[in-house]
């Protein structure tokens, strides 16, 4: 893929996640807390941390404690968004990358709004949350991290990226990092999702990872491109398939 130009709207949105990480580093509140990460992040919609521009902003964060989490991501954009947007042209990439990212969310939302209602009774108990009683310790700990944690990066529309590519190009070889072999999208890309699912039903501790909005992004993907592949404009890359 060394031969692919980079199209307009995936290096404009290269362009703008380098900037939102970068400043990410530059407004720090008085505890040294990331400022952006607290206002473009995105909360659980019942949080009182939860803003109405957050489901678009979050796609652009990525963690400041990690460069390898904004670097796969761009890296997978890069690999993979050009061939699409080369396929699909500006305007329908750039809805696709969007709709995947806010697919992703949605189906994050939902697994936390079950959660949230499994011990609340309701999924939005707003101020009453501060006042349920008899809650365990690990309760407790799941509304803590469903209302006080951020969820922020592009890997909910990377997954749908990835799941376009597969579907589109099933047989295109692919190098995996520490697997000597080239390996088939059609192969690669269903192993990677069966993973995520395992992940996030098996609720690994300590793993802070949002699988569930990988999923979605995924998902998504899955059905944008299947009700968009007969429209395909035949113009575009076909070398992959």
């Amino acid at each position: 893929m060394n031969n692919i130009h980079i199209p307009p709207v995936v290096k404009n949105l290269l362009i703008i996640n380098v900037i939102f990480f970068a400043a990410t580093f530059m407004f720090k509140d008085s505890q040294g807390g990331y400022l952006l990460v607290e206002k473009l992040s995105v909360f659980y919609f019942d949080s009182p941390f939860f803003k109405i521009w957050q489901p678009i902003t979050y796609m652009f964060m990525h963690s400041p404690g990690t460069f390898m989490h904004i670097f796969f991501n761009m890296f997978a954009l890069y690999m993979f968004g050009g061939v699409l947007e080369s396929r699909w042209g500006a305007k329908r990439f750039l809805n696709f990358y969007l709709i995947t990212g806010l697919g992703a969310l949605a189906l994050q939302w939902a697994v936390q709004a079950f959660e949230v209602y499994q011990i609340a009774g309701t999924a939005m108990p707003g101020q009453a949350l501060y006042h349920l009683q008899n809650l365990t310790e690990a309760q407790v700990q799941t509304l803590i991290g469903i209302y006080n944690g951020p969820m922020l990066g592009a890997s909910g529309a990377v997954f749908g990226l990835l799941v376009a590519f597969g579907v589109l190009y099933p047989n295109t070889e692919l190098y995996i990092l520490f697997i000597p072999v080239p390996i088939k999208a059609k192969y690669i890309i269903p192993v990677y999702i069966l993973f995520e699912l395992s992940m996030g039903v098996a609720r690994v501790q300590g793993d802070s990872v949002a699988h569930y909005a990988h999923l979605g992004g995924a998902l998504i993907g899955f059905i944008l491109v299947k009700l968009w592949k007969d429209k395909d404009n035949n113009r575009f890359y076909r070398y992959y398939e």
